[in-house]
């Protein structure tokens, strides 16, 4: 059993005393910092990886509050733009209600300007709202001036199309005077096939499958029902190579086939140009070679032909023609001519010599090519009836739906890209680079919601222009409200994710009172006895003295 030797020179227990003393001393202060600061770790020493782990924790904490902050300011911004865009809900409405009002014949035409005034104060101040809307100094909606009907020139031919009477109209004149109609087929509207600049190939329709292709370089829009330059008559000559391909099969020369389809709107202009105005030399020549003038040969002959015909007791003169071919589809015009005349014109070729033997006095005599009248079947010069001017051969607007123009094909019209820009706004909604949201927020001028230039007089289009902006706000109406529920769905989030992060937190860093505080006493005490065990332990030297005496 180990001994203790006393000494004077080195006091073992006193050292062990103040050692313990001055752990008890630095316990202390360890526990008074913790109670003082609130933290269980207040540096490295505390706890190294406690701090790393805490000091991470921090950063994403601080991140979700700021984050939560973000997601208030953006969703003050969408209640602004929802509010804005309401405002342009109740101005479209209002538009609308004119456009309807302007739809009765009714008015004068004093009237209907006051409501075209009305009309384009209520697109000023869309365009105002659009434009002038902000949060916190930036415009909320796009300024960009794309139309939500694409391309300007390509939508105003598909409202011809659609709305202006374009296809209904010349579908409702060869039904009246040839009889034919088409089946259901598929007709499909092409703007982009055809494109060999102005003035060349206007319009061609291509077959077996059915389409009507247009040079838009050749349609000069002037925002008037017949788009200018009669384009609806354009279309009511396709429209007749349309009806009699899938009428009549189309086995008929090429001479009949164009002047068909010019007889519908009438193509005194051309006769006019092909024979200088009906002098003699260049109207014998033009008879003599009419059927390589396809357009106006075959109009001035298939317009003879029509007179002819009406003479020998036909009804409804070439209406006799289309219609017998219409029944006995793939026959040839000879067996049509032969069958309607009783064999009164044995074939075409008797047809094409009587007009040419008389046909250069049908055109000086008969046909009247310097009035307003444009030759049109049905019309002033070649039936008698209504003077039918190049601006109301095909008279204006539609009776059917817009997307159901035709009774006798299904109209497939092309996709009108839009071409509004949106305005992208990223909103940081999580402590992460990638936590974040795009918002969308469209224009909302005028120009954008395809109402540019609205003319009421055109009720039906103007009507349908404003209900395609109406469903376009809608629509924006609806994003920014699923944008909201978002923003509100991700602030719940963050809030949620803050709170328990904080609690994480709060295991690592902050100080257990209880815990320190019963520490501290314990610290105490022990400082206290260590200090008084010193004291003890430097009187043990003094035991030598004894030994002495």
């Amino acid at each position: 059993m180990p001994t203790m030797s006393l000494s004077i020179s080195t006091n073992v227990l006193s050292l062990h005393a103040q050692r313990r003393a001055s752990a008890a001393g630095e316990d202390i202060a360890r526990t008074i910092s913790r109670l003082s600061s609130g933290l269980r770790i207040n540096g490295a020493k505390d706890d190294a990886a406690g701090l790393a782990i805490s000091d991470r924790m921090t950063s994403s904490l601080n991140g979700l509050n700021q984050a939560g902050r973000n997601i208030n300011d953006a969703a003050s911004m969408l209640q602004v733009a929802d509010g804005a865009m309401a405002q342009v809900t109740e101005n479209l409405q209002r538009l609308r209600q004119l456009a309807v009002q302007g739809g009765s014949s009714s008015f004068s035409s004093s009237d209907r300007e006051a409501l075209q005034q009305e009309a384009r104060e209520i697109l000023a101040s869309i365009t105002e709202i659009g434009t002038n809307t902000e949060f916190n100094g930036e415009a909320v909606f796009s300024q960009d001036l794309g139309s939500i009907g694409g391309d300007k020139a390509k939508r105003a031919v598909i409202d011809g199309l659609k709305s202006g009477g374009w296809l209904t109209q010349s579908e409702k004149l060869i039904s009246k005077y040839y009889g034919i109609q088409g089946d259901g087929a598929n007709l499909r509207i092409d703007l982009d096939a055809l494109n060999d600049g102005p003035s060349n190939v206007l319009a061609y329709v291509a077959w077996p499958n059915l389409m009507m292709a247009l040079d838009m370089s050749d349609f000069t829009l002037t925002g008037t029902a017949d788009g200018g330059d009669g384009l609806d008559r354009i279309v009511a000559h396709e429209m007749v190579h349309a009806v009699m391909y899938r009428d009549t099969g189309m086995n008929l020369p090429g001479w009949f086939i164009e002047g068909a389809a010019e007889l519908i709107h009438g193509a005194d202009d051309r006769v006019r140009g092909a024979t200088n105005n009906g002098a003699t030399a260049a109207t014998t020549a033009f008879v003599a070679d009419f059927e390589n003038s396809v357009y106006a040969g075959g109009f001035a002959a298939t317009r003879y032909m029509h007179d002819q015909l009406k003479e020998m007791g036909v009804e409804g003169g070439i209406k006799g023609i289309m219609t017998y071919l219409g029944d006995n589809r793939g026959n040839t015009l000879t067996q049509a001519l032969n069958a309607v005349t009783n064999g009164a014109i044995a074939d075409e070729a008797a047809f094409v010599a009587d007009f040419k033997a008389n046909g250069v006095d049908y055109i000086q005599n008969v046909m009247n090519l310097n009035n307003a009248d444009t030759g049109a079947i049905g019309g002033l010069d070649a039936d008698g009836g209504p003077e039918r001017d190049a601006r109301s051969v095909i008279p204006d607007g539609s009776d059917r739906p817009p997307d159901k123009p035709l009774a006798g094909f299904n109209v497939v019209f092309p996709e009108t890209s839009s071409t509004t820009a949106m305005r992208k706004v990223q909103i940081q909604v999580g402590a992460n680079a990638t936590d974040h949201i795009e918002i969308s927020l469209s224009a909302m001028n005028a120009g954008a919601l395809g109402l540019d230039g609205l003319d009421l007089r055109r009720t039906s289009i103007a009507i349908r222009h404003i209900d395609e902006a109406l469903a376009f706000v809608s629509n924006q109406r609806t994003s920014v409200g699923a944008s909201s529920k978002r923003l509100e769905i991700a602030a719940s989030a963050a809030a949620i994710s803050s709170e328990n992060l904080a609690a994480s937190r709060s295991r690592i860093v902050d100080t257990d009172y209880a815990a320190e505080t019963a520490a501290l006493t314990r610290a105490q005490i022990l400082q206290q006895a260590g200090t008084a065990m010193v004291a003890q332990a430097n009187n043990v030297p003094r035991t030598v003295l004894s030994l002495l005496r």
